[in-house]
């Protein structure tokens, strides 16, 4: 089970008009991802990046059997629920943003369609909803508009494209408005181009 850690940067939480959730990916720390957010608008932003225990979310593929999984991905996924409830008592959920890579960006899709609401907007850098085989029933809420973008390689290694675009219909029927980039042979990565088109997507 994760402990609840929450690493904290930018505009203090009561002072804020808006925050960014990052989730990292496998091996990496909150304090990596956090660097990521210095490639968007932070003016007035509250960031918050919650770090897994031993640096991974769940311990096999984002696509394995759930029990191969458990009890970590449940931990996980409760673990980011808190991080948004606890911040969206100080910052309208609309002005709450989720951002993750590879990990990260799975468990981002995952909570935001478990718990679909109006959000400022969702980026998932190389990622898809987890499971061996996706429940539909698990997912609830209506995303009304919220605008989400995935980058992901045409042939990621740890991410095939299929399962990316099976998630993306699922997001759009929960009413979310998807931009999905597909990007030739790329390697697992986050790239400038996707960097600028979340910032043209989701702040501007």
């Amino acid at each position: 089970m994760h402990e609840y850690q929450i690493v904290e940067k930018g505009t203090p939480v009561k002072e804020a008009e808006k925050a960014i959730i990052l989730l990292h990916g496998r091996g990496a720390t909150a304090e990596d991802i956090l660097q990521l957010a210095s490639h968007f608008p932070t003016d007035n932003t509250y960031l918050l990046a919650p770090q897994a225990t031993n640096r991974t979310w769940y311990p096999t593929s984002f696509m394995a059997p759930e029990d191969e999984n458990e009890p970590w991905l449940s931990s996980a996924v409760a673990m980011v629920k808190r991080a948004i409830d606890e911040t969206a008592r100080h910052i309208p959920l609309n002005k709450i943003y989720l951002m993750g890579f590879s990990q990260g960006a799975c468990l981002s899709l995952e909570v935001a369609t478990r718990f679909a609401n109006e959000y400022g907007g969702i980026a998932a850098f190389t990622g898809g909803l987890i499971g061996e085989t996706l429940k539909t029933n698990r997912y609830q809420g209506d995303f009304r508009g919220t605008k989400i973008f995935i980058g992901t390689g045409d042939k990621d290694m740890h991410v095939p494209l299929s399962r990316v675009k099976e998630s993306v219909d699922i997001l759009e029927n929960s009413g979310a408005l998807v931009h999905l980039e597909v990007y030739k042979n790329r390697p697992h990565t986050i790239t400038s181009d996707e960097i600028e088109k979340v910032s043209q997507l989701l702040f501007k």
